[in-house]
């Protein structure tokens, strides 16, 4: 890659950044304008032109980017929950929450704008998240523990509700960083492990 190409790059990822840390701090994606977007970065408002055709396709780019990084983080849920011991689900829900942790302007952007304003980010949002199902379900019919699911229907709506179980797991675990202070946050994040223990 050439120097220009990268300094493309990373100006391109510096608009998804912009809209994530904007999404992060409680705004919706279709009340984001392209002059803050460009104002907040540094860059002239035309030169979003140079990344992405409109507002639309920069948010088809962002569930893109959102939605592969979330659907390798709950693969590694899917594992650590179907294929280990009940005593490994304490592990793998910690793994799980440590992965939120380290990106949660991501996990914030999708839940959020699952049930936003934009018609084009709820529509590609929906898609994600069939495909993540299906996914889950085509896994579930490998796994011994759900052989006496006698019908494919059956494993789509437990894949159905896992997906959405992790989905409410991920926006509460953010809410409680919100809510505490380092003090108490820890055991609170704790019961809150336990609690998620019993819902599986």
């Amino acid at each position: 890659m050439s120097i220009r190409e990268e300094r493309k790059q990373q100006s391109r990822q510096a608009i998804i950044d912009a809209v994530l840390q904007l999404s992060a701090s409680g705004r919706a994606f279709s009340s984001i304008s392209l002059r803050e977007i460009s104002r907040q970065i540094g860059l002239v408002p035309t030169a979003f032109y140079r990344h992405f055709q409109d507002m639309d396709a920069l948010a088809l780019d962002l569930v893109d980017q959102v939605a592969l990084h979330i659907k390798g983080i709950l693969h590694q849920l899917g594992q650590g929950y179907l294929y280990q011991p009940d005593a490994q689900t304490e592990t793998a829900l910690t793994l799980f929450f440590k992965s939120v942790d380290q990106r949660p302007q991501q996990w914030i952007f999708l839940i959020a704008e699952r049930w936003g304003g934009s018609a084009v980010l709820r529509q590609a949002i929906a898609r994600e998240i069939d495909f993540l199902i299906e996914d889950l379900a085509n896994d579930l019919q490998r796994v011994e523990s759900v052989q006496h699911f006698q019908h494919a229907e059956d494993l789509h709506v437990l894949a159905n509700i896992l997906i959405n179980l992790s989905l409410n797991w991920a926006m509460n675990w953010i809410s409680l960083g919100q809510q505490f202070e380092a003090e108490k946050l820890q055991q609170q994040q704790q019961h809150f492990i336990q609690q998620s223990i019993t819902q599986v």
